[in-house]
């Protein structure tokens, strides 16, 4: 069997199946980050992620201080997904061995304005040679124990809500990691599940249903996008806003809130109990399932 057949969830999948873990361990494989036990009133978050030239950025269209930014910014939207905030990285980076020096120094200070902007501290690191462009980030984050908030807390009747709006074409080389809007979440409200938006609004939903064990009812009237509608929307990664659920009356209250605080969420739907489905509303009101779809690496 070959990674294609079983793709990247598929592996994830298997690892996770025969991996062990320590009490120390909260949270392991299958979430935006790792949870730690570290103060007594406090978790530790720790993710990861790589982008690699020619699949997250391409060179003739990136300047090496959007690449930087990217690879600190995806690492530090994992943290705001699970409301935390970001506090240290690590960094690898391979390259060719014809990179210039001026490249190499413009990437690191991309990464150094990220840090900056969300006060993330690049502690360490490491470089290699590689025949293309590949950089690793791993980051802790922190969060308090009652505000932790992971993908598989999702609740029969909670609404789902998306901040921003749905884009065919995400700026995913100098998006925003929604550190703000997650704050305000899980500081004022009782937020049940959430989730970025990287591989795509259906696949990523598909993750929320599919660790709560719930299923979803989203409608087309009701998602935020701009121009006509099509469906591909429903698939593209890259978006980085935030998917999460709360509970109807929560709801009510957020909707209010946000307003005031003029933060952009919108209820796109609602958890079902119809187990591991997806069932998407039409303008005119025709139902059908929702096969999740959207980035894959293999």
């Amino acid at each position: 069997m070959k990674l294609k057949t079983i793709g990247e969830f598929g592996l994830i999948n298997k690892i996770s199946k025969i991996t062990k873990i320590h009490p120390s361990v909260i949270k392991g494989i299958g979430d935006d980050c790792a949870v730690l036990k570290y103060t007594g009133n406090k978790y530790l978050l720790f993710t990861t992620d790589m982008i690699l030239e020619g699949v997250h950025f391409k060179l003739k269209e990136a300047a090496p201080q959007q690449i930087g930014y990217k690879a600190l910014a995806v690492n530090i939207s994992d943290i705001a997904a699970c409301g935390g905030i970001p506090k240290w990285a690590v960094v690898s980076a391979g390259f060719p061995k014809n990179t210039t020096v001026n490249f190499a120094e413009k990437l690191y200070k991309g990464m150094l304005s990220a840090a900056s902007a969300f006060n993330v501290d690049i502690v360490g690191g490491d470089t290699n040679s590689s025949d293309k462009i590949v950089i690793s980030v791993a980051m802790i984050g922190e969060t308090d124990k009652s505000r932790l908030v992971l993908r598989s807390g999702a609740k029969k009747s909670d609404i789902i809500f998306i901040t921003g709006s749905l884009k065919r074409a995400p700026d995913d080389l100098g998006f925003t990691p929604k550190i703000k809007e997650s704050q305000f979440l899980i500081n004022n409200f009782k937020i049940n599940s959430m989730i970025d938006i990287s591989d795509g609004l259906s696949s990523d939903l598909g993750h929320i249903i599919n660790t709560s064990r719930k299923g979803a009812r989203i409608y087309e009237s009701l998602l935020p996008y701009k121009g006509n509608f099509n469906e591909s929307i429903l698939s593209t990664g890259e978006q980085f806003e935030l998917l999460f659920t709360v509970n109807r009356r929560c709801a009510t209250r957020l909707q209010k809130a946000v307003k005031i605080k003029n933060i952009k969420v919108t209820p796109i739907g609602e958890i079902t109990g119809d187990i591991g489905k997806i069932t998407f509303i039409t303008k005119n009101g025709k139902s059908r399932i929702l096969t999740p779809s959207g980035y894959r690496h293999f």
